[in-house]
């Protein structure tokens, strides 16, 4: 009988040390910390912060608050994507693409204007979130691809249209950097195929910065964006190296590196990929990020120590970006995050973000705000 009473209470101890690191570890407010906002402390490094933002944020009061406070840039999550900017019955009346921004997009459009936030566009070519019909005779999915020069024209009146529309509503002033080409080349080095190269080719990649190029205004820099780029790194600085006009003018202005990484990732080599880019001579943007605990495969619970790891890891990335800047070894005038609560996020079973679901502040918050001591150390 003691036996078993001296095991039962053994197991009993091995349970609570077990569920130690899943209770949740309340850190300060940020006004208890600091008088800085993240704007203010990318500012000091020549940088504009931003995040993404939705309908679902912009009618909530609270999530309002929050990018006003901390952002001063946004990008919007999906409602300038061509699934949401292309007018199926529209461009089927008129037998040419016709681009037309959704409630959605106007409303946080004329709410950036108002509350003087600068804008990047996201995105315009993808394979991805593209309205099947853009691609075939008529407008219609049952019929077959158009040609070679059909597509071309529908390309450059897609770009030539979301440039115009933005002008005529009153808002291109807000942008300052726009997408033209997401993720367009795969891990090995090789072309993603999908409807744009089955119908134009392997240039169309080219053929999107050109028109880009020709009706974009100056103030409004041209990027490829693209995920994994760490492992692309290679195959982006030979790309965009191509990407000239007859005189040897780059048709772009910037890279856009998305860094949704995972606490498994090496920041060192993540860093060496940043150097790798910057050698081009093109500015550098993060475009996307969040931090996921864990790995893909694999996410991690939220416990302390995890989160105190993601913290760390982000406090090593952001310093490592902001000692490039300042010293001049790249040009990165932005860095967005993909969100900023664990709650809405995309990825919200990682954990990827600096606020968590009930918008209390975690380490990842305090690692971008460089301050050390509640980064997680």
């Amino acid at each position: 009988m003691k036996k078993k009473s001296v095991l039962g209470i053994l197991l009993i101890f091995m349970f609570i040390l077990s569920g130690c690191g899943t209770k949740k570890v309340a850190l300060p407010s940020q006004k208890e910390v600091t008088d800085k906002t993240l704007k203010d402390v990318f500012a000091k490094h020549g940088m504009k912060v931003g995040t993404c933002v939705s309908a679902q944020v912009i009618n909530n009061e609270k999530l309002q608050a929050m990018v006003l406070e901390q952002f001063n840039s946004i990008t919007m999550e999906n409602a300038m994507k061509p699934d949401y900017t292309l007018n199926l019955e529209k461009s089927t009346a008129s037998g040419k693409i016709v681009v037309e921004f959704n409630s959605e997009a106007l409303s946080i459009l004329e709410w950036a204007k108002n509350n003087n936030l600068s804008v990047r566009g996201h995105t315009l070519i993808w394979y991805s979130q593209t309205p099947e019909w853009i691609f075939h005779e008529g407008f219609n999915a049952n019929r077959p691809f158009v040609g070679r020069e059909e597509m071309l024209s529908r390309m450059e009146s897609m770009i030539r249209g979301t440039f115009e529309e933005l002008e005529n509503r009153g808002y291109l002033s807000l942008f300052y950097a726009f997408d033209i080409i997401n993720e367009g080349w795969m891990e090995d080095g090789t072309i993603r195929q999908n409807q744009w190269t089955e119908t134009i080719g392997d240039d169309y990649l080219k053929y999107a910065f050109y028109y880009a190029d020709k009706y974009a205004p100056e103030t409004v820099d041209l990027y490829y964006n693209d995920y994994n780029e760490q492992y692309k790194a290679d195959t982006i600085a030979a790309f965009v190296k191509t990407l000239k006009d007859e005189n040897g003018r780059y048709l772009i202005d910037g890279i856009g590196m998305q860094a949704h990484l995972f606490t498994s990732d090496d920041v060192t080599a993540y860093l060496a990929a940043v150097d790798k880019l910057a050698e081009t001579g093109l500015k550098l943007e993060i475009t996307e990020m969040d931090i996921g605990l864990g790995k893909y495969e694999n996410p991690q619970a939220a416990t302390d120590e995890h989160l105190k790891e993601q913290g760390r890891f982000c406090y090593e990335l952001i310093k490592g970006l902001f000692d490039r800047a300042d010293s001049g070894k790249i040009n990165m005038d932005a860095v967005t995050f993909w969100g900023f609560s664990d709650g809405f996020s995309w990825r919200r079973e990682y954990s990827p973000q600096l606020y968590d679901s009930e918008l209390d502040p975690k380490y990842f918050l305090y690692a971008a705000l460089q301050i050390r001591e509640y980064s997680g150390y």
